[in-house]
């Protein structure tokens, strides 16, 4: 099977590095890429954003799947093009991928399809949003309605902070505030049949502690050893299948990757926000536990088979990723410098380097992004897990970088 990725984070990399293993896939391309997709996968040029350059591209290589990755372009209408093509495609058509593109539309199909989340208003002015924030009281929730990449929402006690956010956005949702910890859970879905991944929790917060601006995510880990083994099947039969079957019902069925951003209140689960696609860096932990080759799974989901495929099978080791981010990030990143310790990481037994703000520059390659890359280790239990990830992070040198240095150490405290 011949397979295309579109885009070009460390998401990318992590679904690349698990195509190139899987004996199914007998070509990967991907487009535009990074320097380390490079290693796996054979690069193109695309303007990922344009659905007919990406299927002229598909169908010149004689893909027989095309996955897209990131947000922008499935709310664009990249995979639409792309299956009108007859090329099938693992990502959401433009109507479905409103789930993210939208979180008003998104509060609207949870409300019709009785999915518990938290309580909100839409604004619009800022007479509307006073009375909003006014209702909720502190801690404030901002969310910006449409996409900003993983950046749009502000968590604040600071009244001024909280209008500053809402004035900076043409609509937002403000909505109360949800106490508990937060849950990533990912589907696999074709429209119909719902089949979960494992659970993962991010950090969003840049700072240890979780103190700091929320970023794009700053590492990730799985398994979670102190959720409920019910977790999983309780968010199928209370979030996802439920929300999977009223876009079917609205005549625009979701098949691909729904995301489940959730936090376990004291008064039960409940959804933050919902993603179109395979969430960064929440994707790296868990496709480094996923056994089943990866590319049958996405081939069935996008042509409507996945009733039929085997159940997934896991490893049990945990999996512990942390991002290494540049100076000044999540504003303003400093990009260009070089990178240099990366063979000597990836040498670390168990851990590997996924690229996400990189390229190439002569012999050298250098930064990017805000987001550089993420390093990736397993091992049985999350504090091997950790120690392997940081390990590698140490060999990494980039000049002004930073990571946080606490990812998944309270969760290992919990598991020993």
């Amino acid at each position: 099977m011949k397979v295309l990725v579109i885009g070009s984070g460390a998401r990318e990399h992590a679904l690349c590095r698990s195509l190139s293993l899987d004996p199914a896939v007998t070509a990967l391309y991907c487009a535009p890429g990074n320097a380390g997709i490079a290693d796996v996968a054979e690069l193109r040029t695309v303007d990922a954003l344009d659905g007919r350059a990406v299927a002229t591209l598909a169908t010149e290589l004689g893909a027989e799947l095309v996955v897209v990755g990131p947000e922008a372009p499935l709310v664009a209408g990249v995979a639409d093009a792309v299956r009108a093509a007859g090329v099938p495609c693992f990502g959401p058509s433009e109507e479905a991928a409103q789930l993210e593109g939208s979180k008003a539309f998104a509060k609207e199909v949870m409300a019709a399809a009785g999915v518990p989340t938290a309580r909100s208003y839409v604004c619009t002015t800022p007479e509307e949003v006073e009375e909003a924030l006014d209702a909720f009281g502190a801690p404030y929730v901002v969310k910006d309605d449409g996409l900003a990449a993983g950046k749009g929402v502000v968590v604040t006690g600071d009244i001024e902070a909280a209008k500053a956010h809402a004035d900076s956005c043409e609509r937002v949702v403000i909505e109360e505030f949800l106490d508990g910890p937060e849950v990533s859970l990912f589907a696999i879905t074709d429209g119909e049949t719902v089949v979960p991944l494992q659970p993962a929790q991010d950090f969003k917060r840049a700072l240890d502690g979780d103190e700091g601006p929320n970023t794009g995510g700053m590492g990730a880990y799985s398994p979670l050893p102190w959720a409920d083994p019910k977790l999983v099947d309780e968010v199928v039969e209370t979030v996802l299948q439920p929300t999977v079957d009223e876009m079917r019902r609205r005549g625009a069925p979701f098949a691909g990757l729904l995301y489940a951003g959730l936090a376990i209140t004291s008064r039960g689960v409940r959804v933050i926000e919902f993603n179109a696609r395979f969430g960064d860096p929440e994707t790296q932990v868990v496709l480094a536990r996923l056994k089943t080759p990866l590319g049958g799974v996405l081939l069935a989901a996008a042509q409507g088979t996945l009733a039929d495929i085997e159940p997934l099978r896991w490893s049990d080791d945990a999996a512990v990723t942390v991002v290494v981010a540049s100076h000044n990030y999540p504003g303003t990143p400093r990009t260009g410098d070089p990178i240099e310790g990366l063979d000597e990481a990836g040498k670390t037994p168990h851990a590997y380097v996924l690229h996400a703000g990189t390229k190439r520059d002569g012999d050298a390659i250098v930064s990017a992004g805000g987001r550089v890359l993420s390093v990736t280790a397993t091992g049985a239990g999350l504090a091997v897990a950790r120690e392997r990830a940081y390990a590698a992070v140490s060999r990494i040198r980039l000049d002004g970088s930073q990571h946080r240095t606490d990812i998944a150490a309270k969760a290992a405290a919990t598991e020993a």
